[in-house]
């Protein structure tokens, strides 16, 4: 009777544990109602977008991702429960601290930041093979990017 007891509450105890993760999931973009946050643009290339979610639940929406980390700056760390990036191919959410970025003056991105995330470095660098030279950044190092408008 005491194994089944153990066997029931290590069950519960672990059922628990994996309740109390909250999941952070990105929303769909609505191009006729959502805004970006930073330059009140709206998110008419939905393959940019970028999305903040806090750990309250609210949402913020960027159309460039050069404006989600401008954004980022003024947000305490301890509030945000995930952030997402779009991949260049705009097929799928990624989680901003896992893509790699290429950075190229000559990609066009919504509001001209040139900044492109991939779901790996093989894909950004197959990206660069296909379309022109770029410098390939992971998002730690995008904290010293020097971030901007690059016309």
């Amino acid at each position: 009777m005491k194994w089944k007891t153990f066997i029931f509450i290590l069950s519960l105890s672990l059922f628990l544990v994996g309740c109390s993760e909250k999941a952070y999931e990105p929303k769909e973009i609505n191009v006729e109602t959502d805004i970006c946050k930073v330059c009140n643009m709206g998110i008419a290339h939905e393959d940019y977008a970028a999305e903040l979610i806090f750990k309250n639940g609210d949402y913020e929406v960027f159309d460039d991702l050069g404006c989600l980390v401008e954004f980022m700056k003024d947000v305490e760390e301890s509030e945000v429960g995930a952030a997402y990036i779009k991949s260049a191919d705009g097929n799928e959410w990624l989680p901003v601290e896992d893509a790699t970025y290429v950075y190229s003056k000559d990609y066009w991105t919504p509001m001209n930041y040139g900044v492109l995330a991939f779901p790996s470095k093989d894909a950004a660098e197959q990206y660069m093979e296909e379309n022109g030279e770029g410098e390939v950044y992971s998002f730690e190092q995008l904290d010293n990017f020097q971030w901007g408008i690059h016309f």
